[in-house]
C-alpha cells in the first residue's frame, strides 16, 4: 500500500533511538525526508546512518525541546534546510520513578515540561505552516497507561493523560484546515532496554531469562507489542489514506486495556 509519504518531510522527536528510530525508519522507508532527533550532538548519528545506508533520506538534528528559544532555533534550522514540515511525530517523552509521597513539586512540573510541553513547543513552530499549505499530520505518542495508570509513577501518568484532550483541542483548532492531529498510545513495546530490564526481573525471581516474552499474561495476544507494530501505525496516520482519522486515541497494546486473561 502506498501511504502517500514520497516527497513528505517529517520531523521525529526523540527519534535516536528505541521507538522514535523505529518511527523515523518507517517513515524514511516509505520515502519521506526524516529529521532524527536528539538532545546532544551526535544522537542521531547512527540512526541516520543506518537510514541512509537503507536507501532514505535523513538528516540528524540537535535541540533541546525543553526550552523555547532552543526549540525555536531547531525548527528554524529544519525549515531553512527543507523548506517546510508536512508531518510531525512527538514520540519524545519519559517515564520517571517516582511515587505519591516522594515525587517532589518539581518531579511533577519537569515530566509535564518533557511529556506535554515539549510537543506543544513544536506544533507552534511548525502547525502555522501546514495550515497555510493546507495539509499536515500531527502525531503524539502516548501511552495506554492513560486508561490504566499504576499507584507507582503518578506524575507520569498524569502528564501523559494530558496528551488525549490536547489532541482533541488541537483539532479542533485545526479543524478544515487539511491539519490531523491523533495520539498513538501503546502498551509496553519491546525495545531492547525493555526486553533487558524483563530478562533481569525474570532472572531475579529465579525464572528463565526467556520468561520476558510471557510476563504480560493478562495481554490477549501473550505478547508486547513490536516497534514496527507501533510505527506502521504512526506511518499510516502520517500519511495521505489517513485524513479521516482526527482527533483518535489509537491504543497498540494487543487488547490488554480492555481485557484480562486469567
Amino acid at each position: 500500500m502506498d501511504l502517500g509519504l514520497q516527497g513528505k518531510v517529517a520531523v521525529v522527536t526523540g527519534s535516536y533511538r528505541g521507538t522514535g528510530a523505529g518511527i523515523a525508519e518507517v517513515l524514511a522507508r516509505e520515502g519521506a525526508t526524516v529529521f532524527v532527533h536528539g538532545f546532544e550532538g551526535g544522537q542521531p548519528d547512527v540512526v541516520v546512518e543506518r537510514l541512509r545506508e537503507a536507501g532514505g533520506d535523513a538528516h540528524g538534528i540537535v535541540g533541546d525541546l525543553l526550552d523555547d528559544d532552543a526549540a525555536n532555533a531547531m525548527a528554524q534550522e529544519i525549515a531553512t534546510a527543507a523548506g517546510h514540515v508536512d508531518v510531525l511525530v512527538n514520540n519524545y517523552g519519559v517515564a520517571e520513578r517516582g511515587r505519591w509521597f516522594d515525587a517532589s513539586t518539581d518531579d511533577w512540573l519537569s515530566i509535564y515540561q518533557k511529556n506535554v510541553l515539549s510537543g506543544v513547543r513544536l506544533v507552534r513552530a511548525f502547525a502555522p505552516g501546514m495550515k497555510e499549505r493546507g495539509w499536515g499530520r500531527i502525531i503524539w505518542l502516548g501511552t495506554v497507561g492513560t486508561v490504566r495508570p499504576n499507584s507507582k509513577m503518578p506524575h507520569y501518568y498524569a502528564s501523559k493523560a494530558a496528551l488525549p484532550t490536547l489532541c482533541v483541542s488541537l483539532a479542533k483548532e485545526l479543524a478544515r484546515t487539511g491539519v490531523t492531529v491523533n495520539l498513538v498510545s501503546p502498551g509496553l513495546i519491546a525495545t531492547a532496554e525493555v526486553k533487558a530490564q524483563m530478562a533481569r526481573r525474570s532472572e531475579a525471581a529465579g525464572g528463565d531469562s526467556a520468561d520476558w516474552a510471557r510476563g504480560l499474561l493478562d495481554n490477549p495476544i501473550g505478547r508486547m507489542a513490536e516497534i514496527e507494530e507501533v510505527a506502521s501505525l504512526v506511518a499510516y496516520l502520517a500519511g495521505e489514506r489517513s485524513g479521516a482519522i482526527n482527533g483518535a486515541n489509537l491504543r497498540v497494546d494487543g487488547g490488554a486495556a480492555d481485557c484480562a486473561v486469567a
